[in-house]
């Protein structure tokens, strides 16, 4: 072989690890790989789950009574008034003390019964529910606004992307995860 063959050889080989070199380097890029993140807003819902809330209380209750208007205690009282009533006095002075025994009789006798019958009361358990709401906040997805050199755009997704959006070789985005 001559040797301005070898030496033609020897730069083509060259100057293809050369071009090789540089291709790896990405020197010839057809743009960028990600797209920057501008902002990534949470898409919220709440949920309201109701459920019952229960629990025991004590209640008072007054017994029946068959004498509501204390005519009882009223007509015992009034005559053991008026007997009382009726051992003051002489004459027109022991009618006078007798009426005022019986109705003084009366009214305490009718004052009686009545604090009787509102103390004759007893007690039962009961239970009171109520309905509570359990609330719970969902992440449905993100609003995010990127940025791809000087171009602006949003777009939504089911996952926080972070701080970059990787790019296809066609500059598209890579909204999957990958």
């Amino acid at each position: 072989m001559n040797k301005s063959m070898l030496a033609g050889v020897g730069i083509g080989v060259a100057a293809a690890l050369g071009i090789a070199g540089v291709a790896s380097m990405n020197v010839f890029s057809s743009g960028p790989e990600y797209a920057q993140v501008v902002s990534a807003t949470p898409i919220k819902e709440t949920t309201k789950t109701p459920r019952q809330e229960c629990r025991n209380v004590t209640v008072t209750h007054r017994r029946p009574v068959q004498d509501e208007h204390q005519i009882t205690g009223s007509v015992l009282g009034a005559v053991a008034g008026g007997v009382l009533g009726h051992q003051f006095g002489g004459g027109h002075g022991r009618d006078v003390a007798t009426v005022a025994g019986a109705l003084g009789g009366g009214y305490a006798g009718n004052r009686v019964q009545s604090s009787m019958q509102e103390n004759d009361t007893y007690t039962t358990q009961q239970q009171r529910c109520k309905t509570v709401y359990d609330k719970e906040d969902k992440t449905l997805g993100y609003d995010v606004t990127y940025k791809i050199g000087d171009q602006q755009g949003k777009v939504r997704m089911d996952h926080d992307p972070g701080t970059q959006i990787p790019l296809d070789k066609s500059g598209q985005l890579q909204l999957t995860r990958s």
